[in-house]
């Protein structure tokens, strides 16, 4: 730890290290976290025998990952990003091993409280992002979120369009189709707990504190005038933890019922996995894209941008064809690249805003915000389409949207720093 506090090449070293292993956590990482989205609602669909409380699961593996995003939190503030992210994503896989088990006995109360913990994966998968901005300048902040994220695409795009494939596996083993792609998740999820327990050394949040304390010690020593590590910046926090907050409630509420509304009209399995794969790229693959943007054009513009994306995503799933793949495709990469400018931006906000002293506690705690917001919008999206429609429950997402656009202006006109 010594030999990188005194040598900035190697804290550069360490930095870029750092993140090629975030990432290739976050490869596999993906892969669990897909498993939920695709095929949760159907397999509580057909377990439960309704579509009215089908966003249960989605709602339940939320409601865990807002428990687990806290944690998480607390666990890396105190004993660093190794220690949190590994045991965030061992929970995640054991949760996915515990819904095949309740698949298996046709348990409901299992299946539920499998999710529940399920649920950690995706907290830890969200919260991987910040490991690579604790070494990063604030130029580079965006570009070291969007890199992690980037990682995430190749196995959140791999994994629905493996249903079918994971499926047939399971059916081998005696396991109903709809759960095989947990058992890819539970593997996936404790690969990425692996090789961050094993390769994420030195730990970097640990890292910039002591770099942070040695500065401010040979300041002391030295008699220097430097400002000290700044006070958190709270109308920021709440500007970045608004945007994703929203961002991701539009975004799960529609994604959720995105299965059951093609398969009511008659989509195959491959076809629904398919346009979850694309939705879920376009979560992550424009990542890198992103943070070059929100670095060079500012936080703002691209606050705006998300909320303007995810207003024509809704409409155009309102208004667009049922029967055509291709057109519900089209509105769910938009509602996937509405989330992106939102999470990417929010989450520079929010890195700008906290100091080290506080900042993973700060960053688990907005997390766990997000969470709550993605469990009400998954468990609401079942009830909006049992007594409207999806078309209903489009719109309403897209007039949720907007009001992202507000909010970032009332943060701005108050002096608050999300610019760059």
């Amino acid at each position: 730890m010594n030999d990188y506090i005194a040598s900035h090449e190697k804290q550069t070293e360490l930095y870029k290290r750092t993140l090629f292993i975030v990432g290739l956590s976050q490869l596999f990482g993906g892969l669990g976290l897909a498993a939920g989205i695709t095929v949760g609602a159907l397999l509580a669909q057909e377990m439960l025998g309704t579509e009215g409380i089908a966003g249960v699961p989605t709602a339940l593996f939320t409601l865990g990952s807002a428990l687990a995003a806290l944690l998480v939190g607390r666990f890396s503030q105190r004993f660093g990003r190794r220690i949190g992210l590994t045991i965030g994503f061992t929970a995640g896989g054991l949760g996915a091993v515990g819904v095949v088990i309740a698949a298996v006995l046709n348990h409901v109360p299992l299946l539920f409280i499998a999710l529940f913990i399920y649920g950690a994966g995706t907290a830890t998968n969200l919260q991987a992002r910040y490991a690579g901005t604790d070494l990063a300048s604030e130029t580079q902040r965006a570009k070291a979120v969007s890199i992690a994220m980037v990682a995430t695409t190749f196995g959140a795009v791999a994994g629905p369009n493996l249903v079918s494939v994971m499926g047939d596996v399971a059916l081998v083993f005696g396991i109903p189709a709809l759960a095989g792609p947990f058992l890819l998740a539970g593997a996936a999820y404790l690969l990425a707990g692996f090789v961050l327990f094993v390769f994420l050394r030195p730990d970097p949040f640990l890292l910039a504190q002591a770099i942070t304390r040695e500065q401010d010690l040979a300041d002391d020593i030295n008699g220097t005038v430097r400002p000290k590590a700044r006070p958190a910046n709270r109308r920021g926090i709440y500007a970045g933890a608004a945007l994703m907050v929203l961002s991701q409630f539009v975004m799960v509420a529609i994604m959720t019922m995105t299965p059951i509304h093609m398969g009511n009209h008659d989509h195959s399995m491959g076809a629904i996995g398919m346009v979850i794969g694309v939705h879920v790229g376009a979560m992550f693959l424009p990542s890198l894209v992103t943070g070059y943007l929100v670095d060079r054009f500012g936080r703002k513009v691209m606050a705006v941008a998300s909320g303007v994306t995810l207003f024509i995503s809704g409409v155009l799933a309102a208004v667009g064809p049922a029967d055509s793949m291709m057109a519900i495709m089209f509105a769910l990469m938009l509602l996937g690249l509405g989330w992106n400018f939102g999470l990417i931006s929010g989450t520079a906000i929010l890195v700008d805003s906290t100091p080290l002293l506080t900042r993973a506690k700060t960053q688990g705690t907005v997390d766990v915000w997000i969470a709550l917001a993605g469990a009400f919008g998954g468990g609401l999206s079942g009830v909006v389409v049992m007594y409207g429609n999806f078309a209903t429950l489009s719109i309403a997402g897209a007039v949720v949207s907007l009001l992202i656009i507000p909010i970032v202006r009332w943060m701005s006109a108050r002096g608050e720093v999300i610019t760059s």
